[in-house]
């Protein structure tokens, strides 16, 4: 069967992220030949992102090839690269190397998203984001190195720099994270390491609001934050960010302004949609948010152009809520496995019904036995929400390899508290950034640090 035959209703998927990747998977018995985009050749389950930055998990265990997923679907066509701009009156899709146009008969653009840091984009290369496998490895080799230095070092201030870490939002992400990095010091230093001792390692979250895991209950995110301080989180709320420099951060907590120094800070504070959410908007004459999301129909459709549908992370949708949907994964898959039932009726000749999401619930986990669930209206914490953590993550994963490779890595963990992915790669890397030339270079650090 050739999949390029023009008889067929053609749809371009733009994303293989989780609404793409739902959307592609529904249409396998559809009469229609699919072309799948995306910049990076394999589907990645962010989740578990944090465990890769934390050195749980290797970043093979949570990445799956988007040619393996689709091996077996035979009217799918997998192209590599990046989407330059779309010409919705054409129906085309130029990719950024110009080599090929895409045809279309219905789009979907599921391309994500990406942190914001609400207009400092230069702190970015102080304090990473964690939405790539990139920026996951990036976390863990400074996260590592900071260990190794504080190993070697003499200077008590230096020392304490080195231990100190600070993630900034206390969201999901922020807190799973935060855990992660308090539980090192039971997991490796105790027995790893000879001069570092764990007592003198600190994690600080900082949070703009006045509680952590705003999007949870109040009931849960009080317990999200007794779990923290349980592994020793200085939890900072209702503190803003107002610089980060070098190996400090300078932050305003009720009204009077403290300084932080920190060789590593992670940033997990706030998200925003995907630049091809400003072409789309633009090219298309869209309504869009500040967040860059673009409002959407009842069918995730754009008003002009309704065989354009927007899921995922660029997508505002709203309709009969008083907010709009969550950027989340489970939403991004009911919203992918609908649009392409949405093209799947409108080519048999049926009228689509509208989108009505299924809330299966919320969760965020805190460290061993810890974790906090709001699932189906029941609100539970410890070890039973953790379990149930563990298990639907387990679940969720694309390829049954990637599960058994998970769940093997996770039972190992857990009754060896050992932490396997720990290699420290690119180190020349390391060698030119400024927050350890004065270390490697043994040169004078006073004026580097706030007294």
């Amino acid at each position: 069967m050739n999949i390029q035959s023009q008889k067929r209703h053609r749809v371009v998927v733009i994303g293989g992220g989780f609404g793409g990747l739902h959307a592609v998977r529904r249409l396998k018995n559809k009469d229609v030949n699919i072309t799948l985009i995306d910049k990076r050749n394999f589907h990645l389950f962010q989740p578990l992102l944090y465990q890769v930055a934390s050195g749980a998990l290797s970043p093979a265990d949570i990445a799956t090839p988007l040619r393996v997923i689709f091996r077996k679907q035979r009217n799918i066509n997998t192209i590599m690269g990046t989407v330059a701009g779309i010409n919705p009156r054409q129906r085309t899709v130029t990719l950024a190397d110009g080599k090929q146009e895409i045809p279309y008969d219905s789009l979907i653009i599921s391309a994500g998203g990406t942190h914001t840091y609400f207009g400092n984009d230069e702190w970015s290369k102080d304090a990473p984001s964690l939405k790539t496998i990139e920026d996951a490895t990036r976390i863990r080799r400074n996260i590592l190195y900071a260990f190794e230095q504080a190993e070697k070092e003499t200077d008590p201030e230096i020392k304490s720099s080195c231990l100190t870490f600070v993630v900034v939002g206390a969201g999901p992400t922020g807190v799973e994270l935060a855990g992660a990095i308090a539980e090192m010091p039971r997991d490796m230093i105790r027995t790893d390491f000879r001069s570092v001792k764990a007592e003198e390692m600190r994690v600080i979250l900082i949070e703009g609001q006045d509680s952590v895991l705003p999007s949870f209950p109040e009931k849960l995110s009080r317990r999200a934050l007794h779990f923290l301080e349980d592994l020793n989180v200085r939890v900072k709320l209702n503190t803003m960010v107002k610089n980060i420099e070098d190996n400090r951060i300078t932050c305003i907590e009720n009204d009077k302004e403290t300084k932080i120094r920190a060789h590593t800070v992670i940033w997990a504070a706030g998200i925003k949609a995907a630049s091809l959410g400003e072409i789309t908007a633009k090219v298309t004459d869209s309504e869009s948010k500040r967040s860059g999301q673009i409002v959407v129909g009842r069918r995730f459709e754009l008003l002009k152009f309704p065989e354009i549908f927007i899921i995922g992370d660029l997508a505002y949708y709203k309709h009969d809520r008083d907010e709009p949907l969550l950027q989340l994964a489970q939403v991004a898959k009911q919203e992918g496995e609908f649009v392409a039932n949405v093209i799947g009726k409108k080519l048999a000749g049926k009228k689509p019904g509208a989108f009505k999401y299924k809330d299966r619930g919320i969760m965020a986990t805190i460290g061993r036995h810890k974790a906090v669930a709001d699932i189906f209206g029941l609100k539970i914490s410890g070890v039973f929400a953790w379990l149930i953590w563990l298990f639907v993550h387990l679940m969720q994963m694309v390829e049954y390899e990637n599960r058994i490779l998970v769940f093997i890595q996770w039972a190992w963990n857990y009754l060896t508290r050992n932490r396997s992915a720990r290699l420290i790669t690119e180190v020349e890397e390391l060698k030119d950034s400024p927050k350890y030339r004065i270390n490697l270079e043994n040169q004078e650090h006073t004026s580097n640090y706030v007294r």
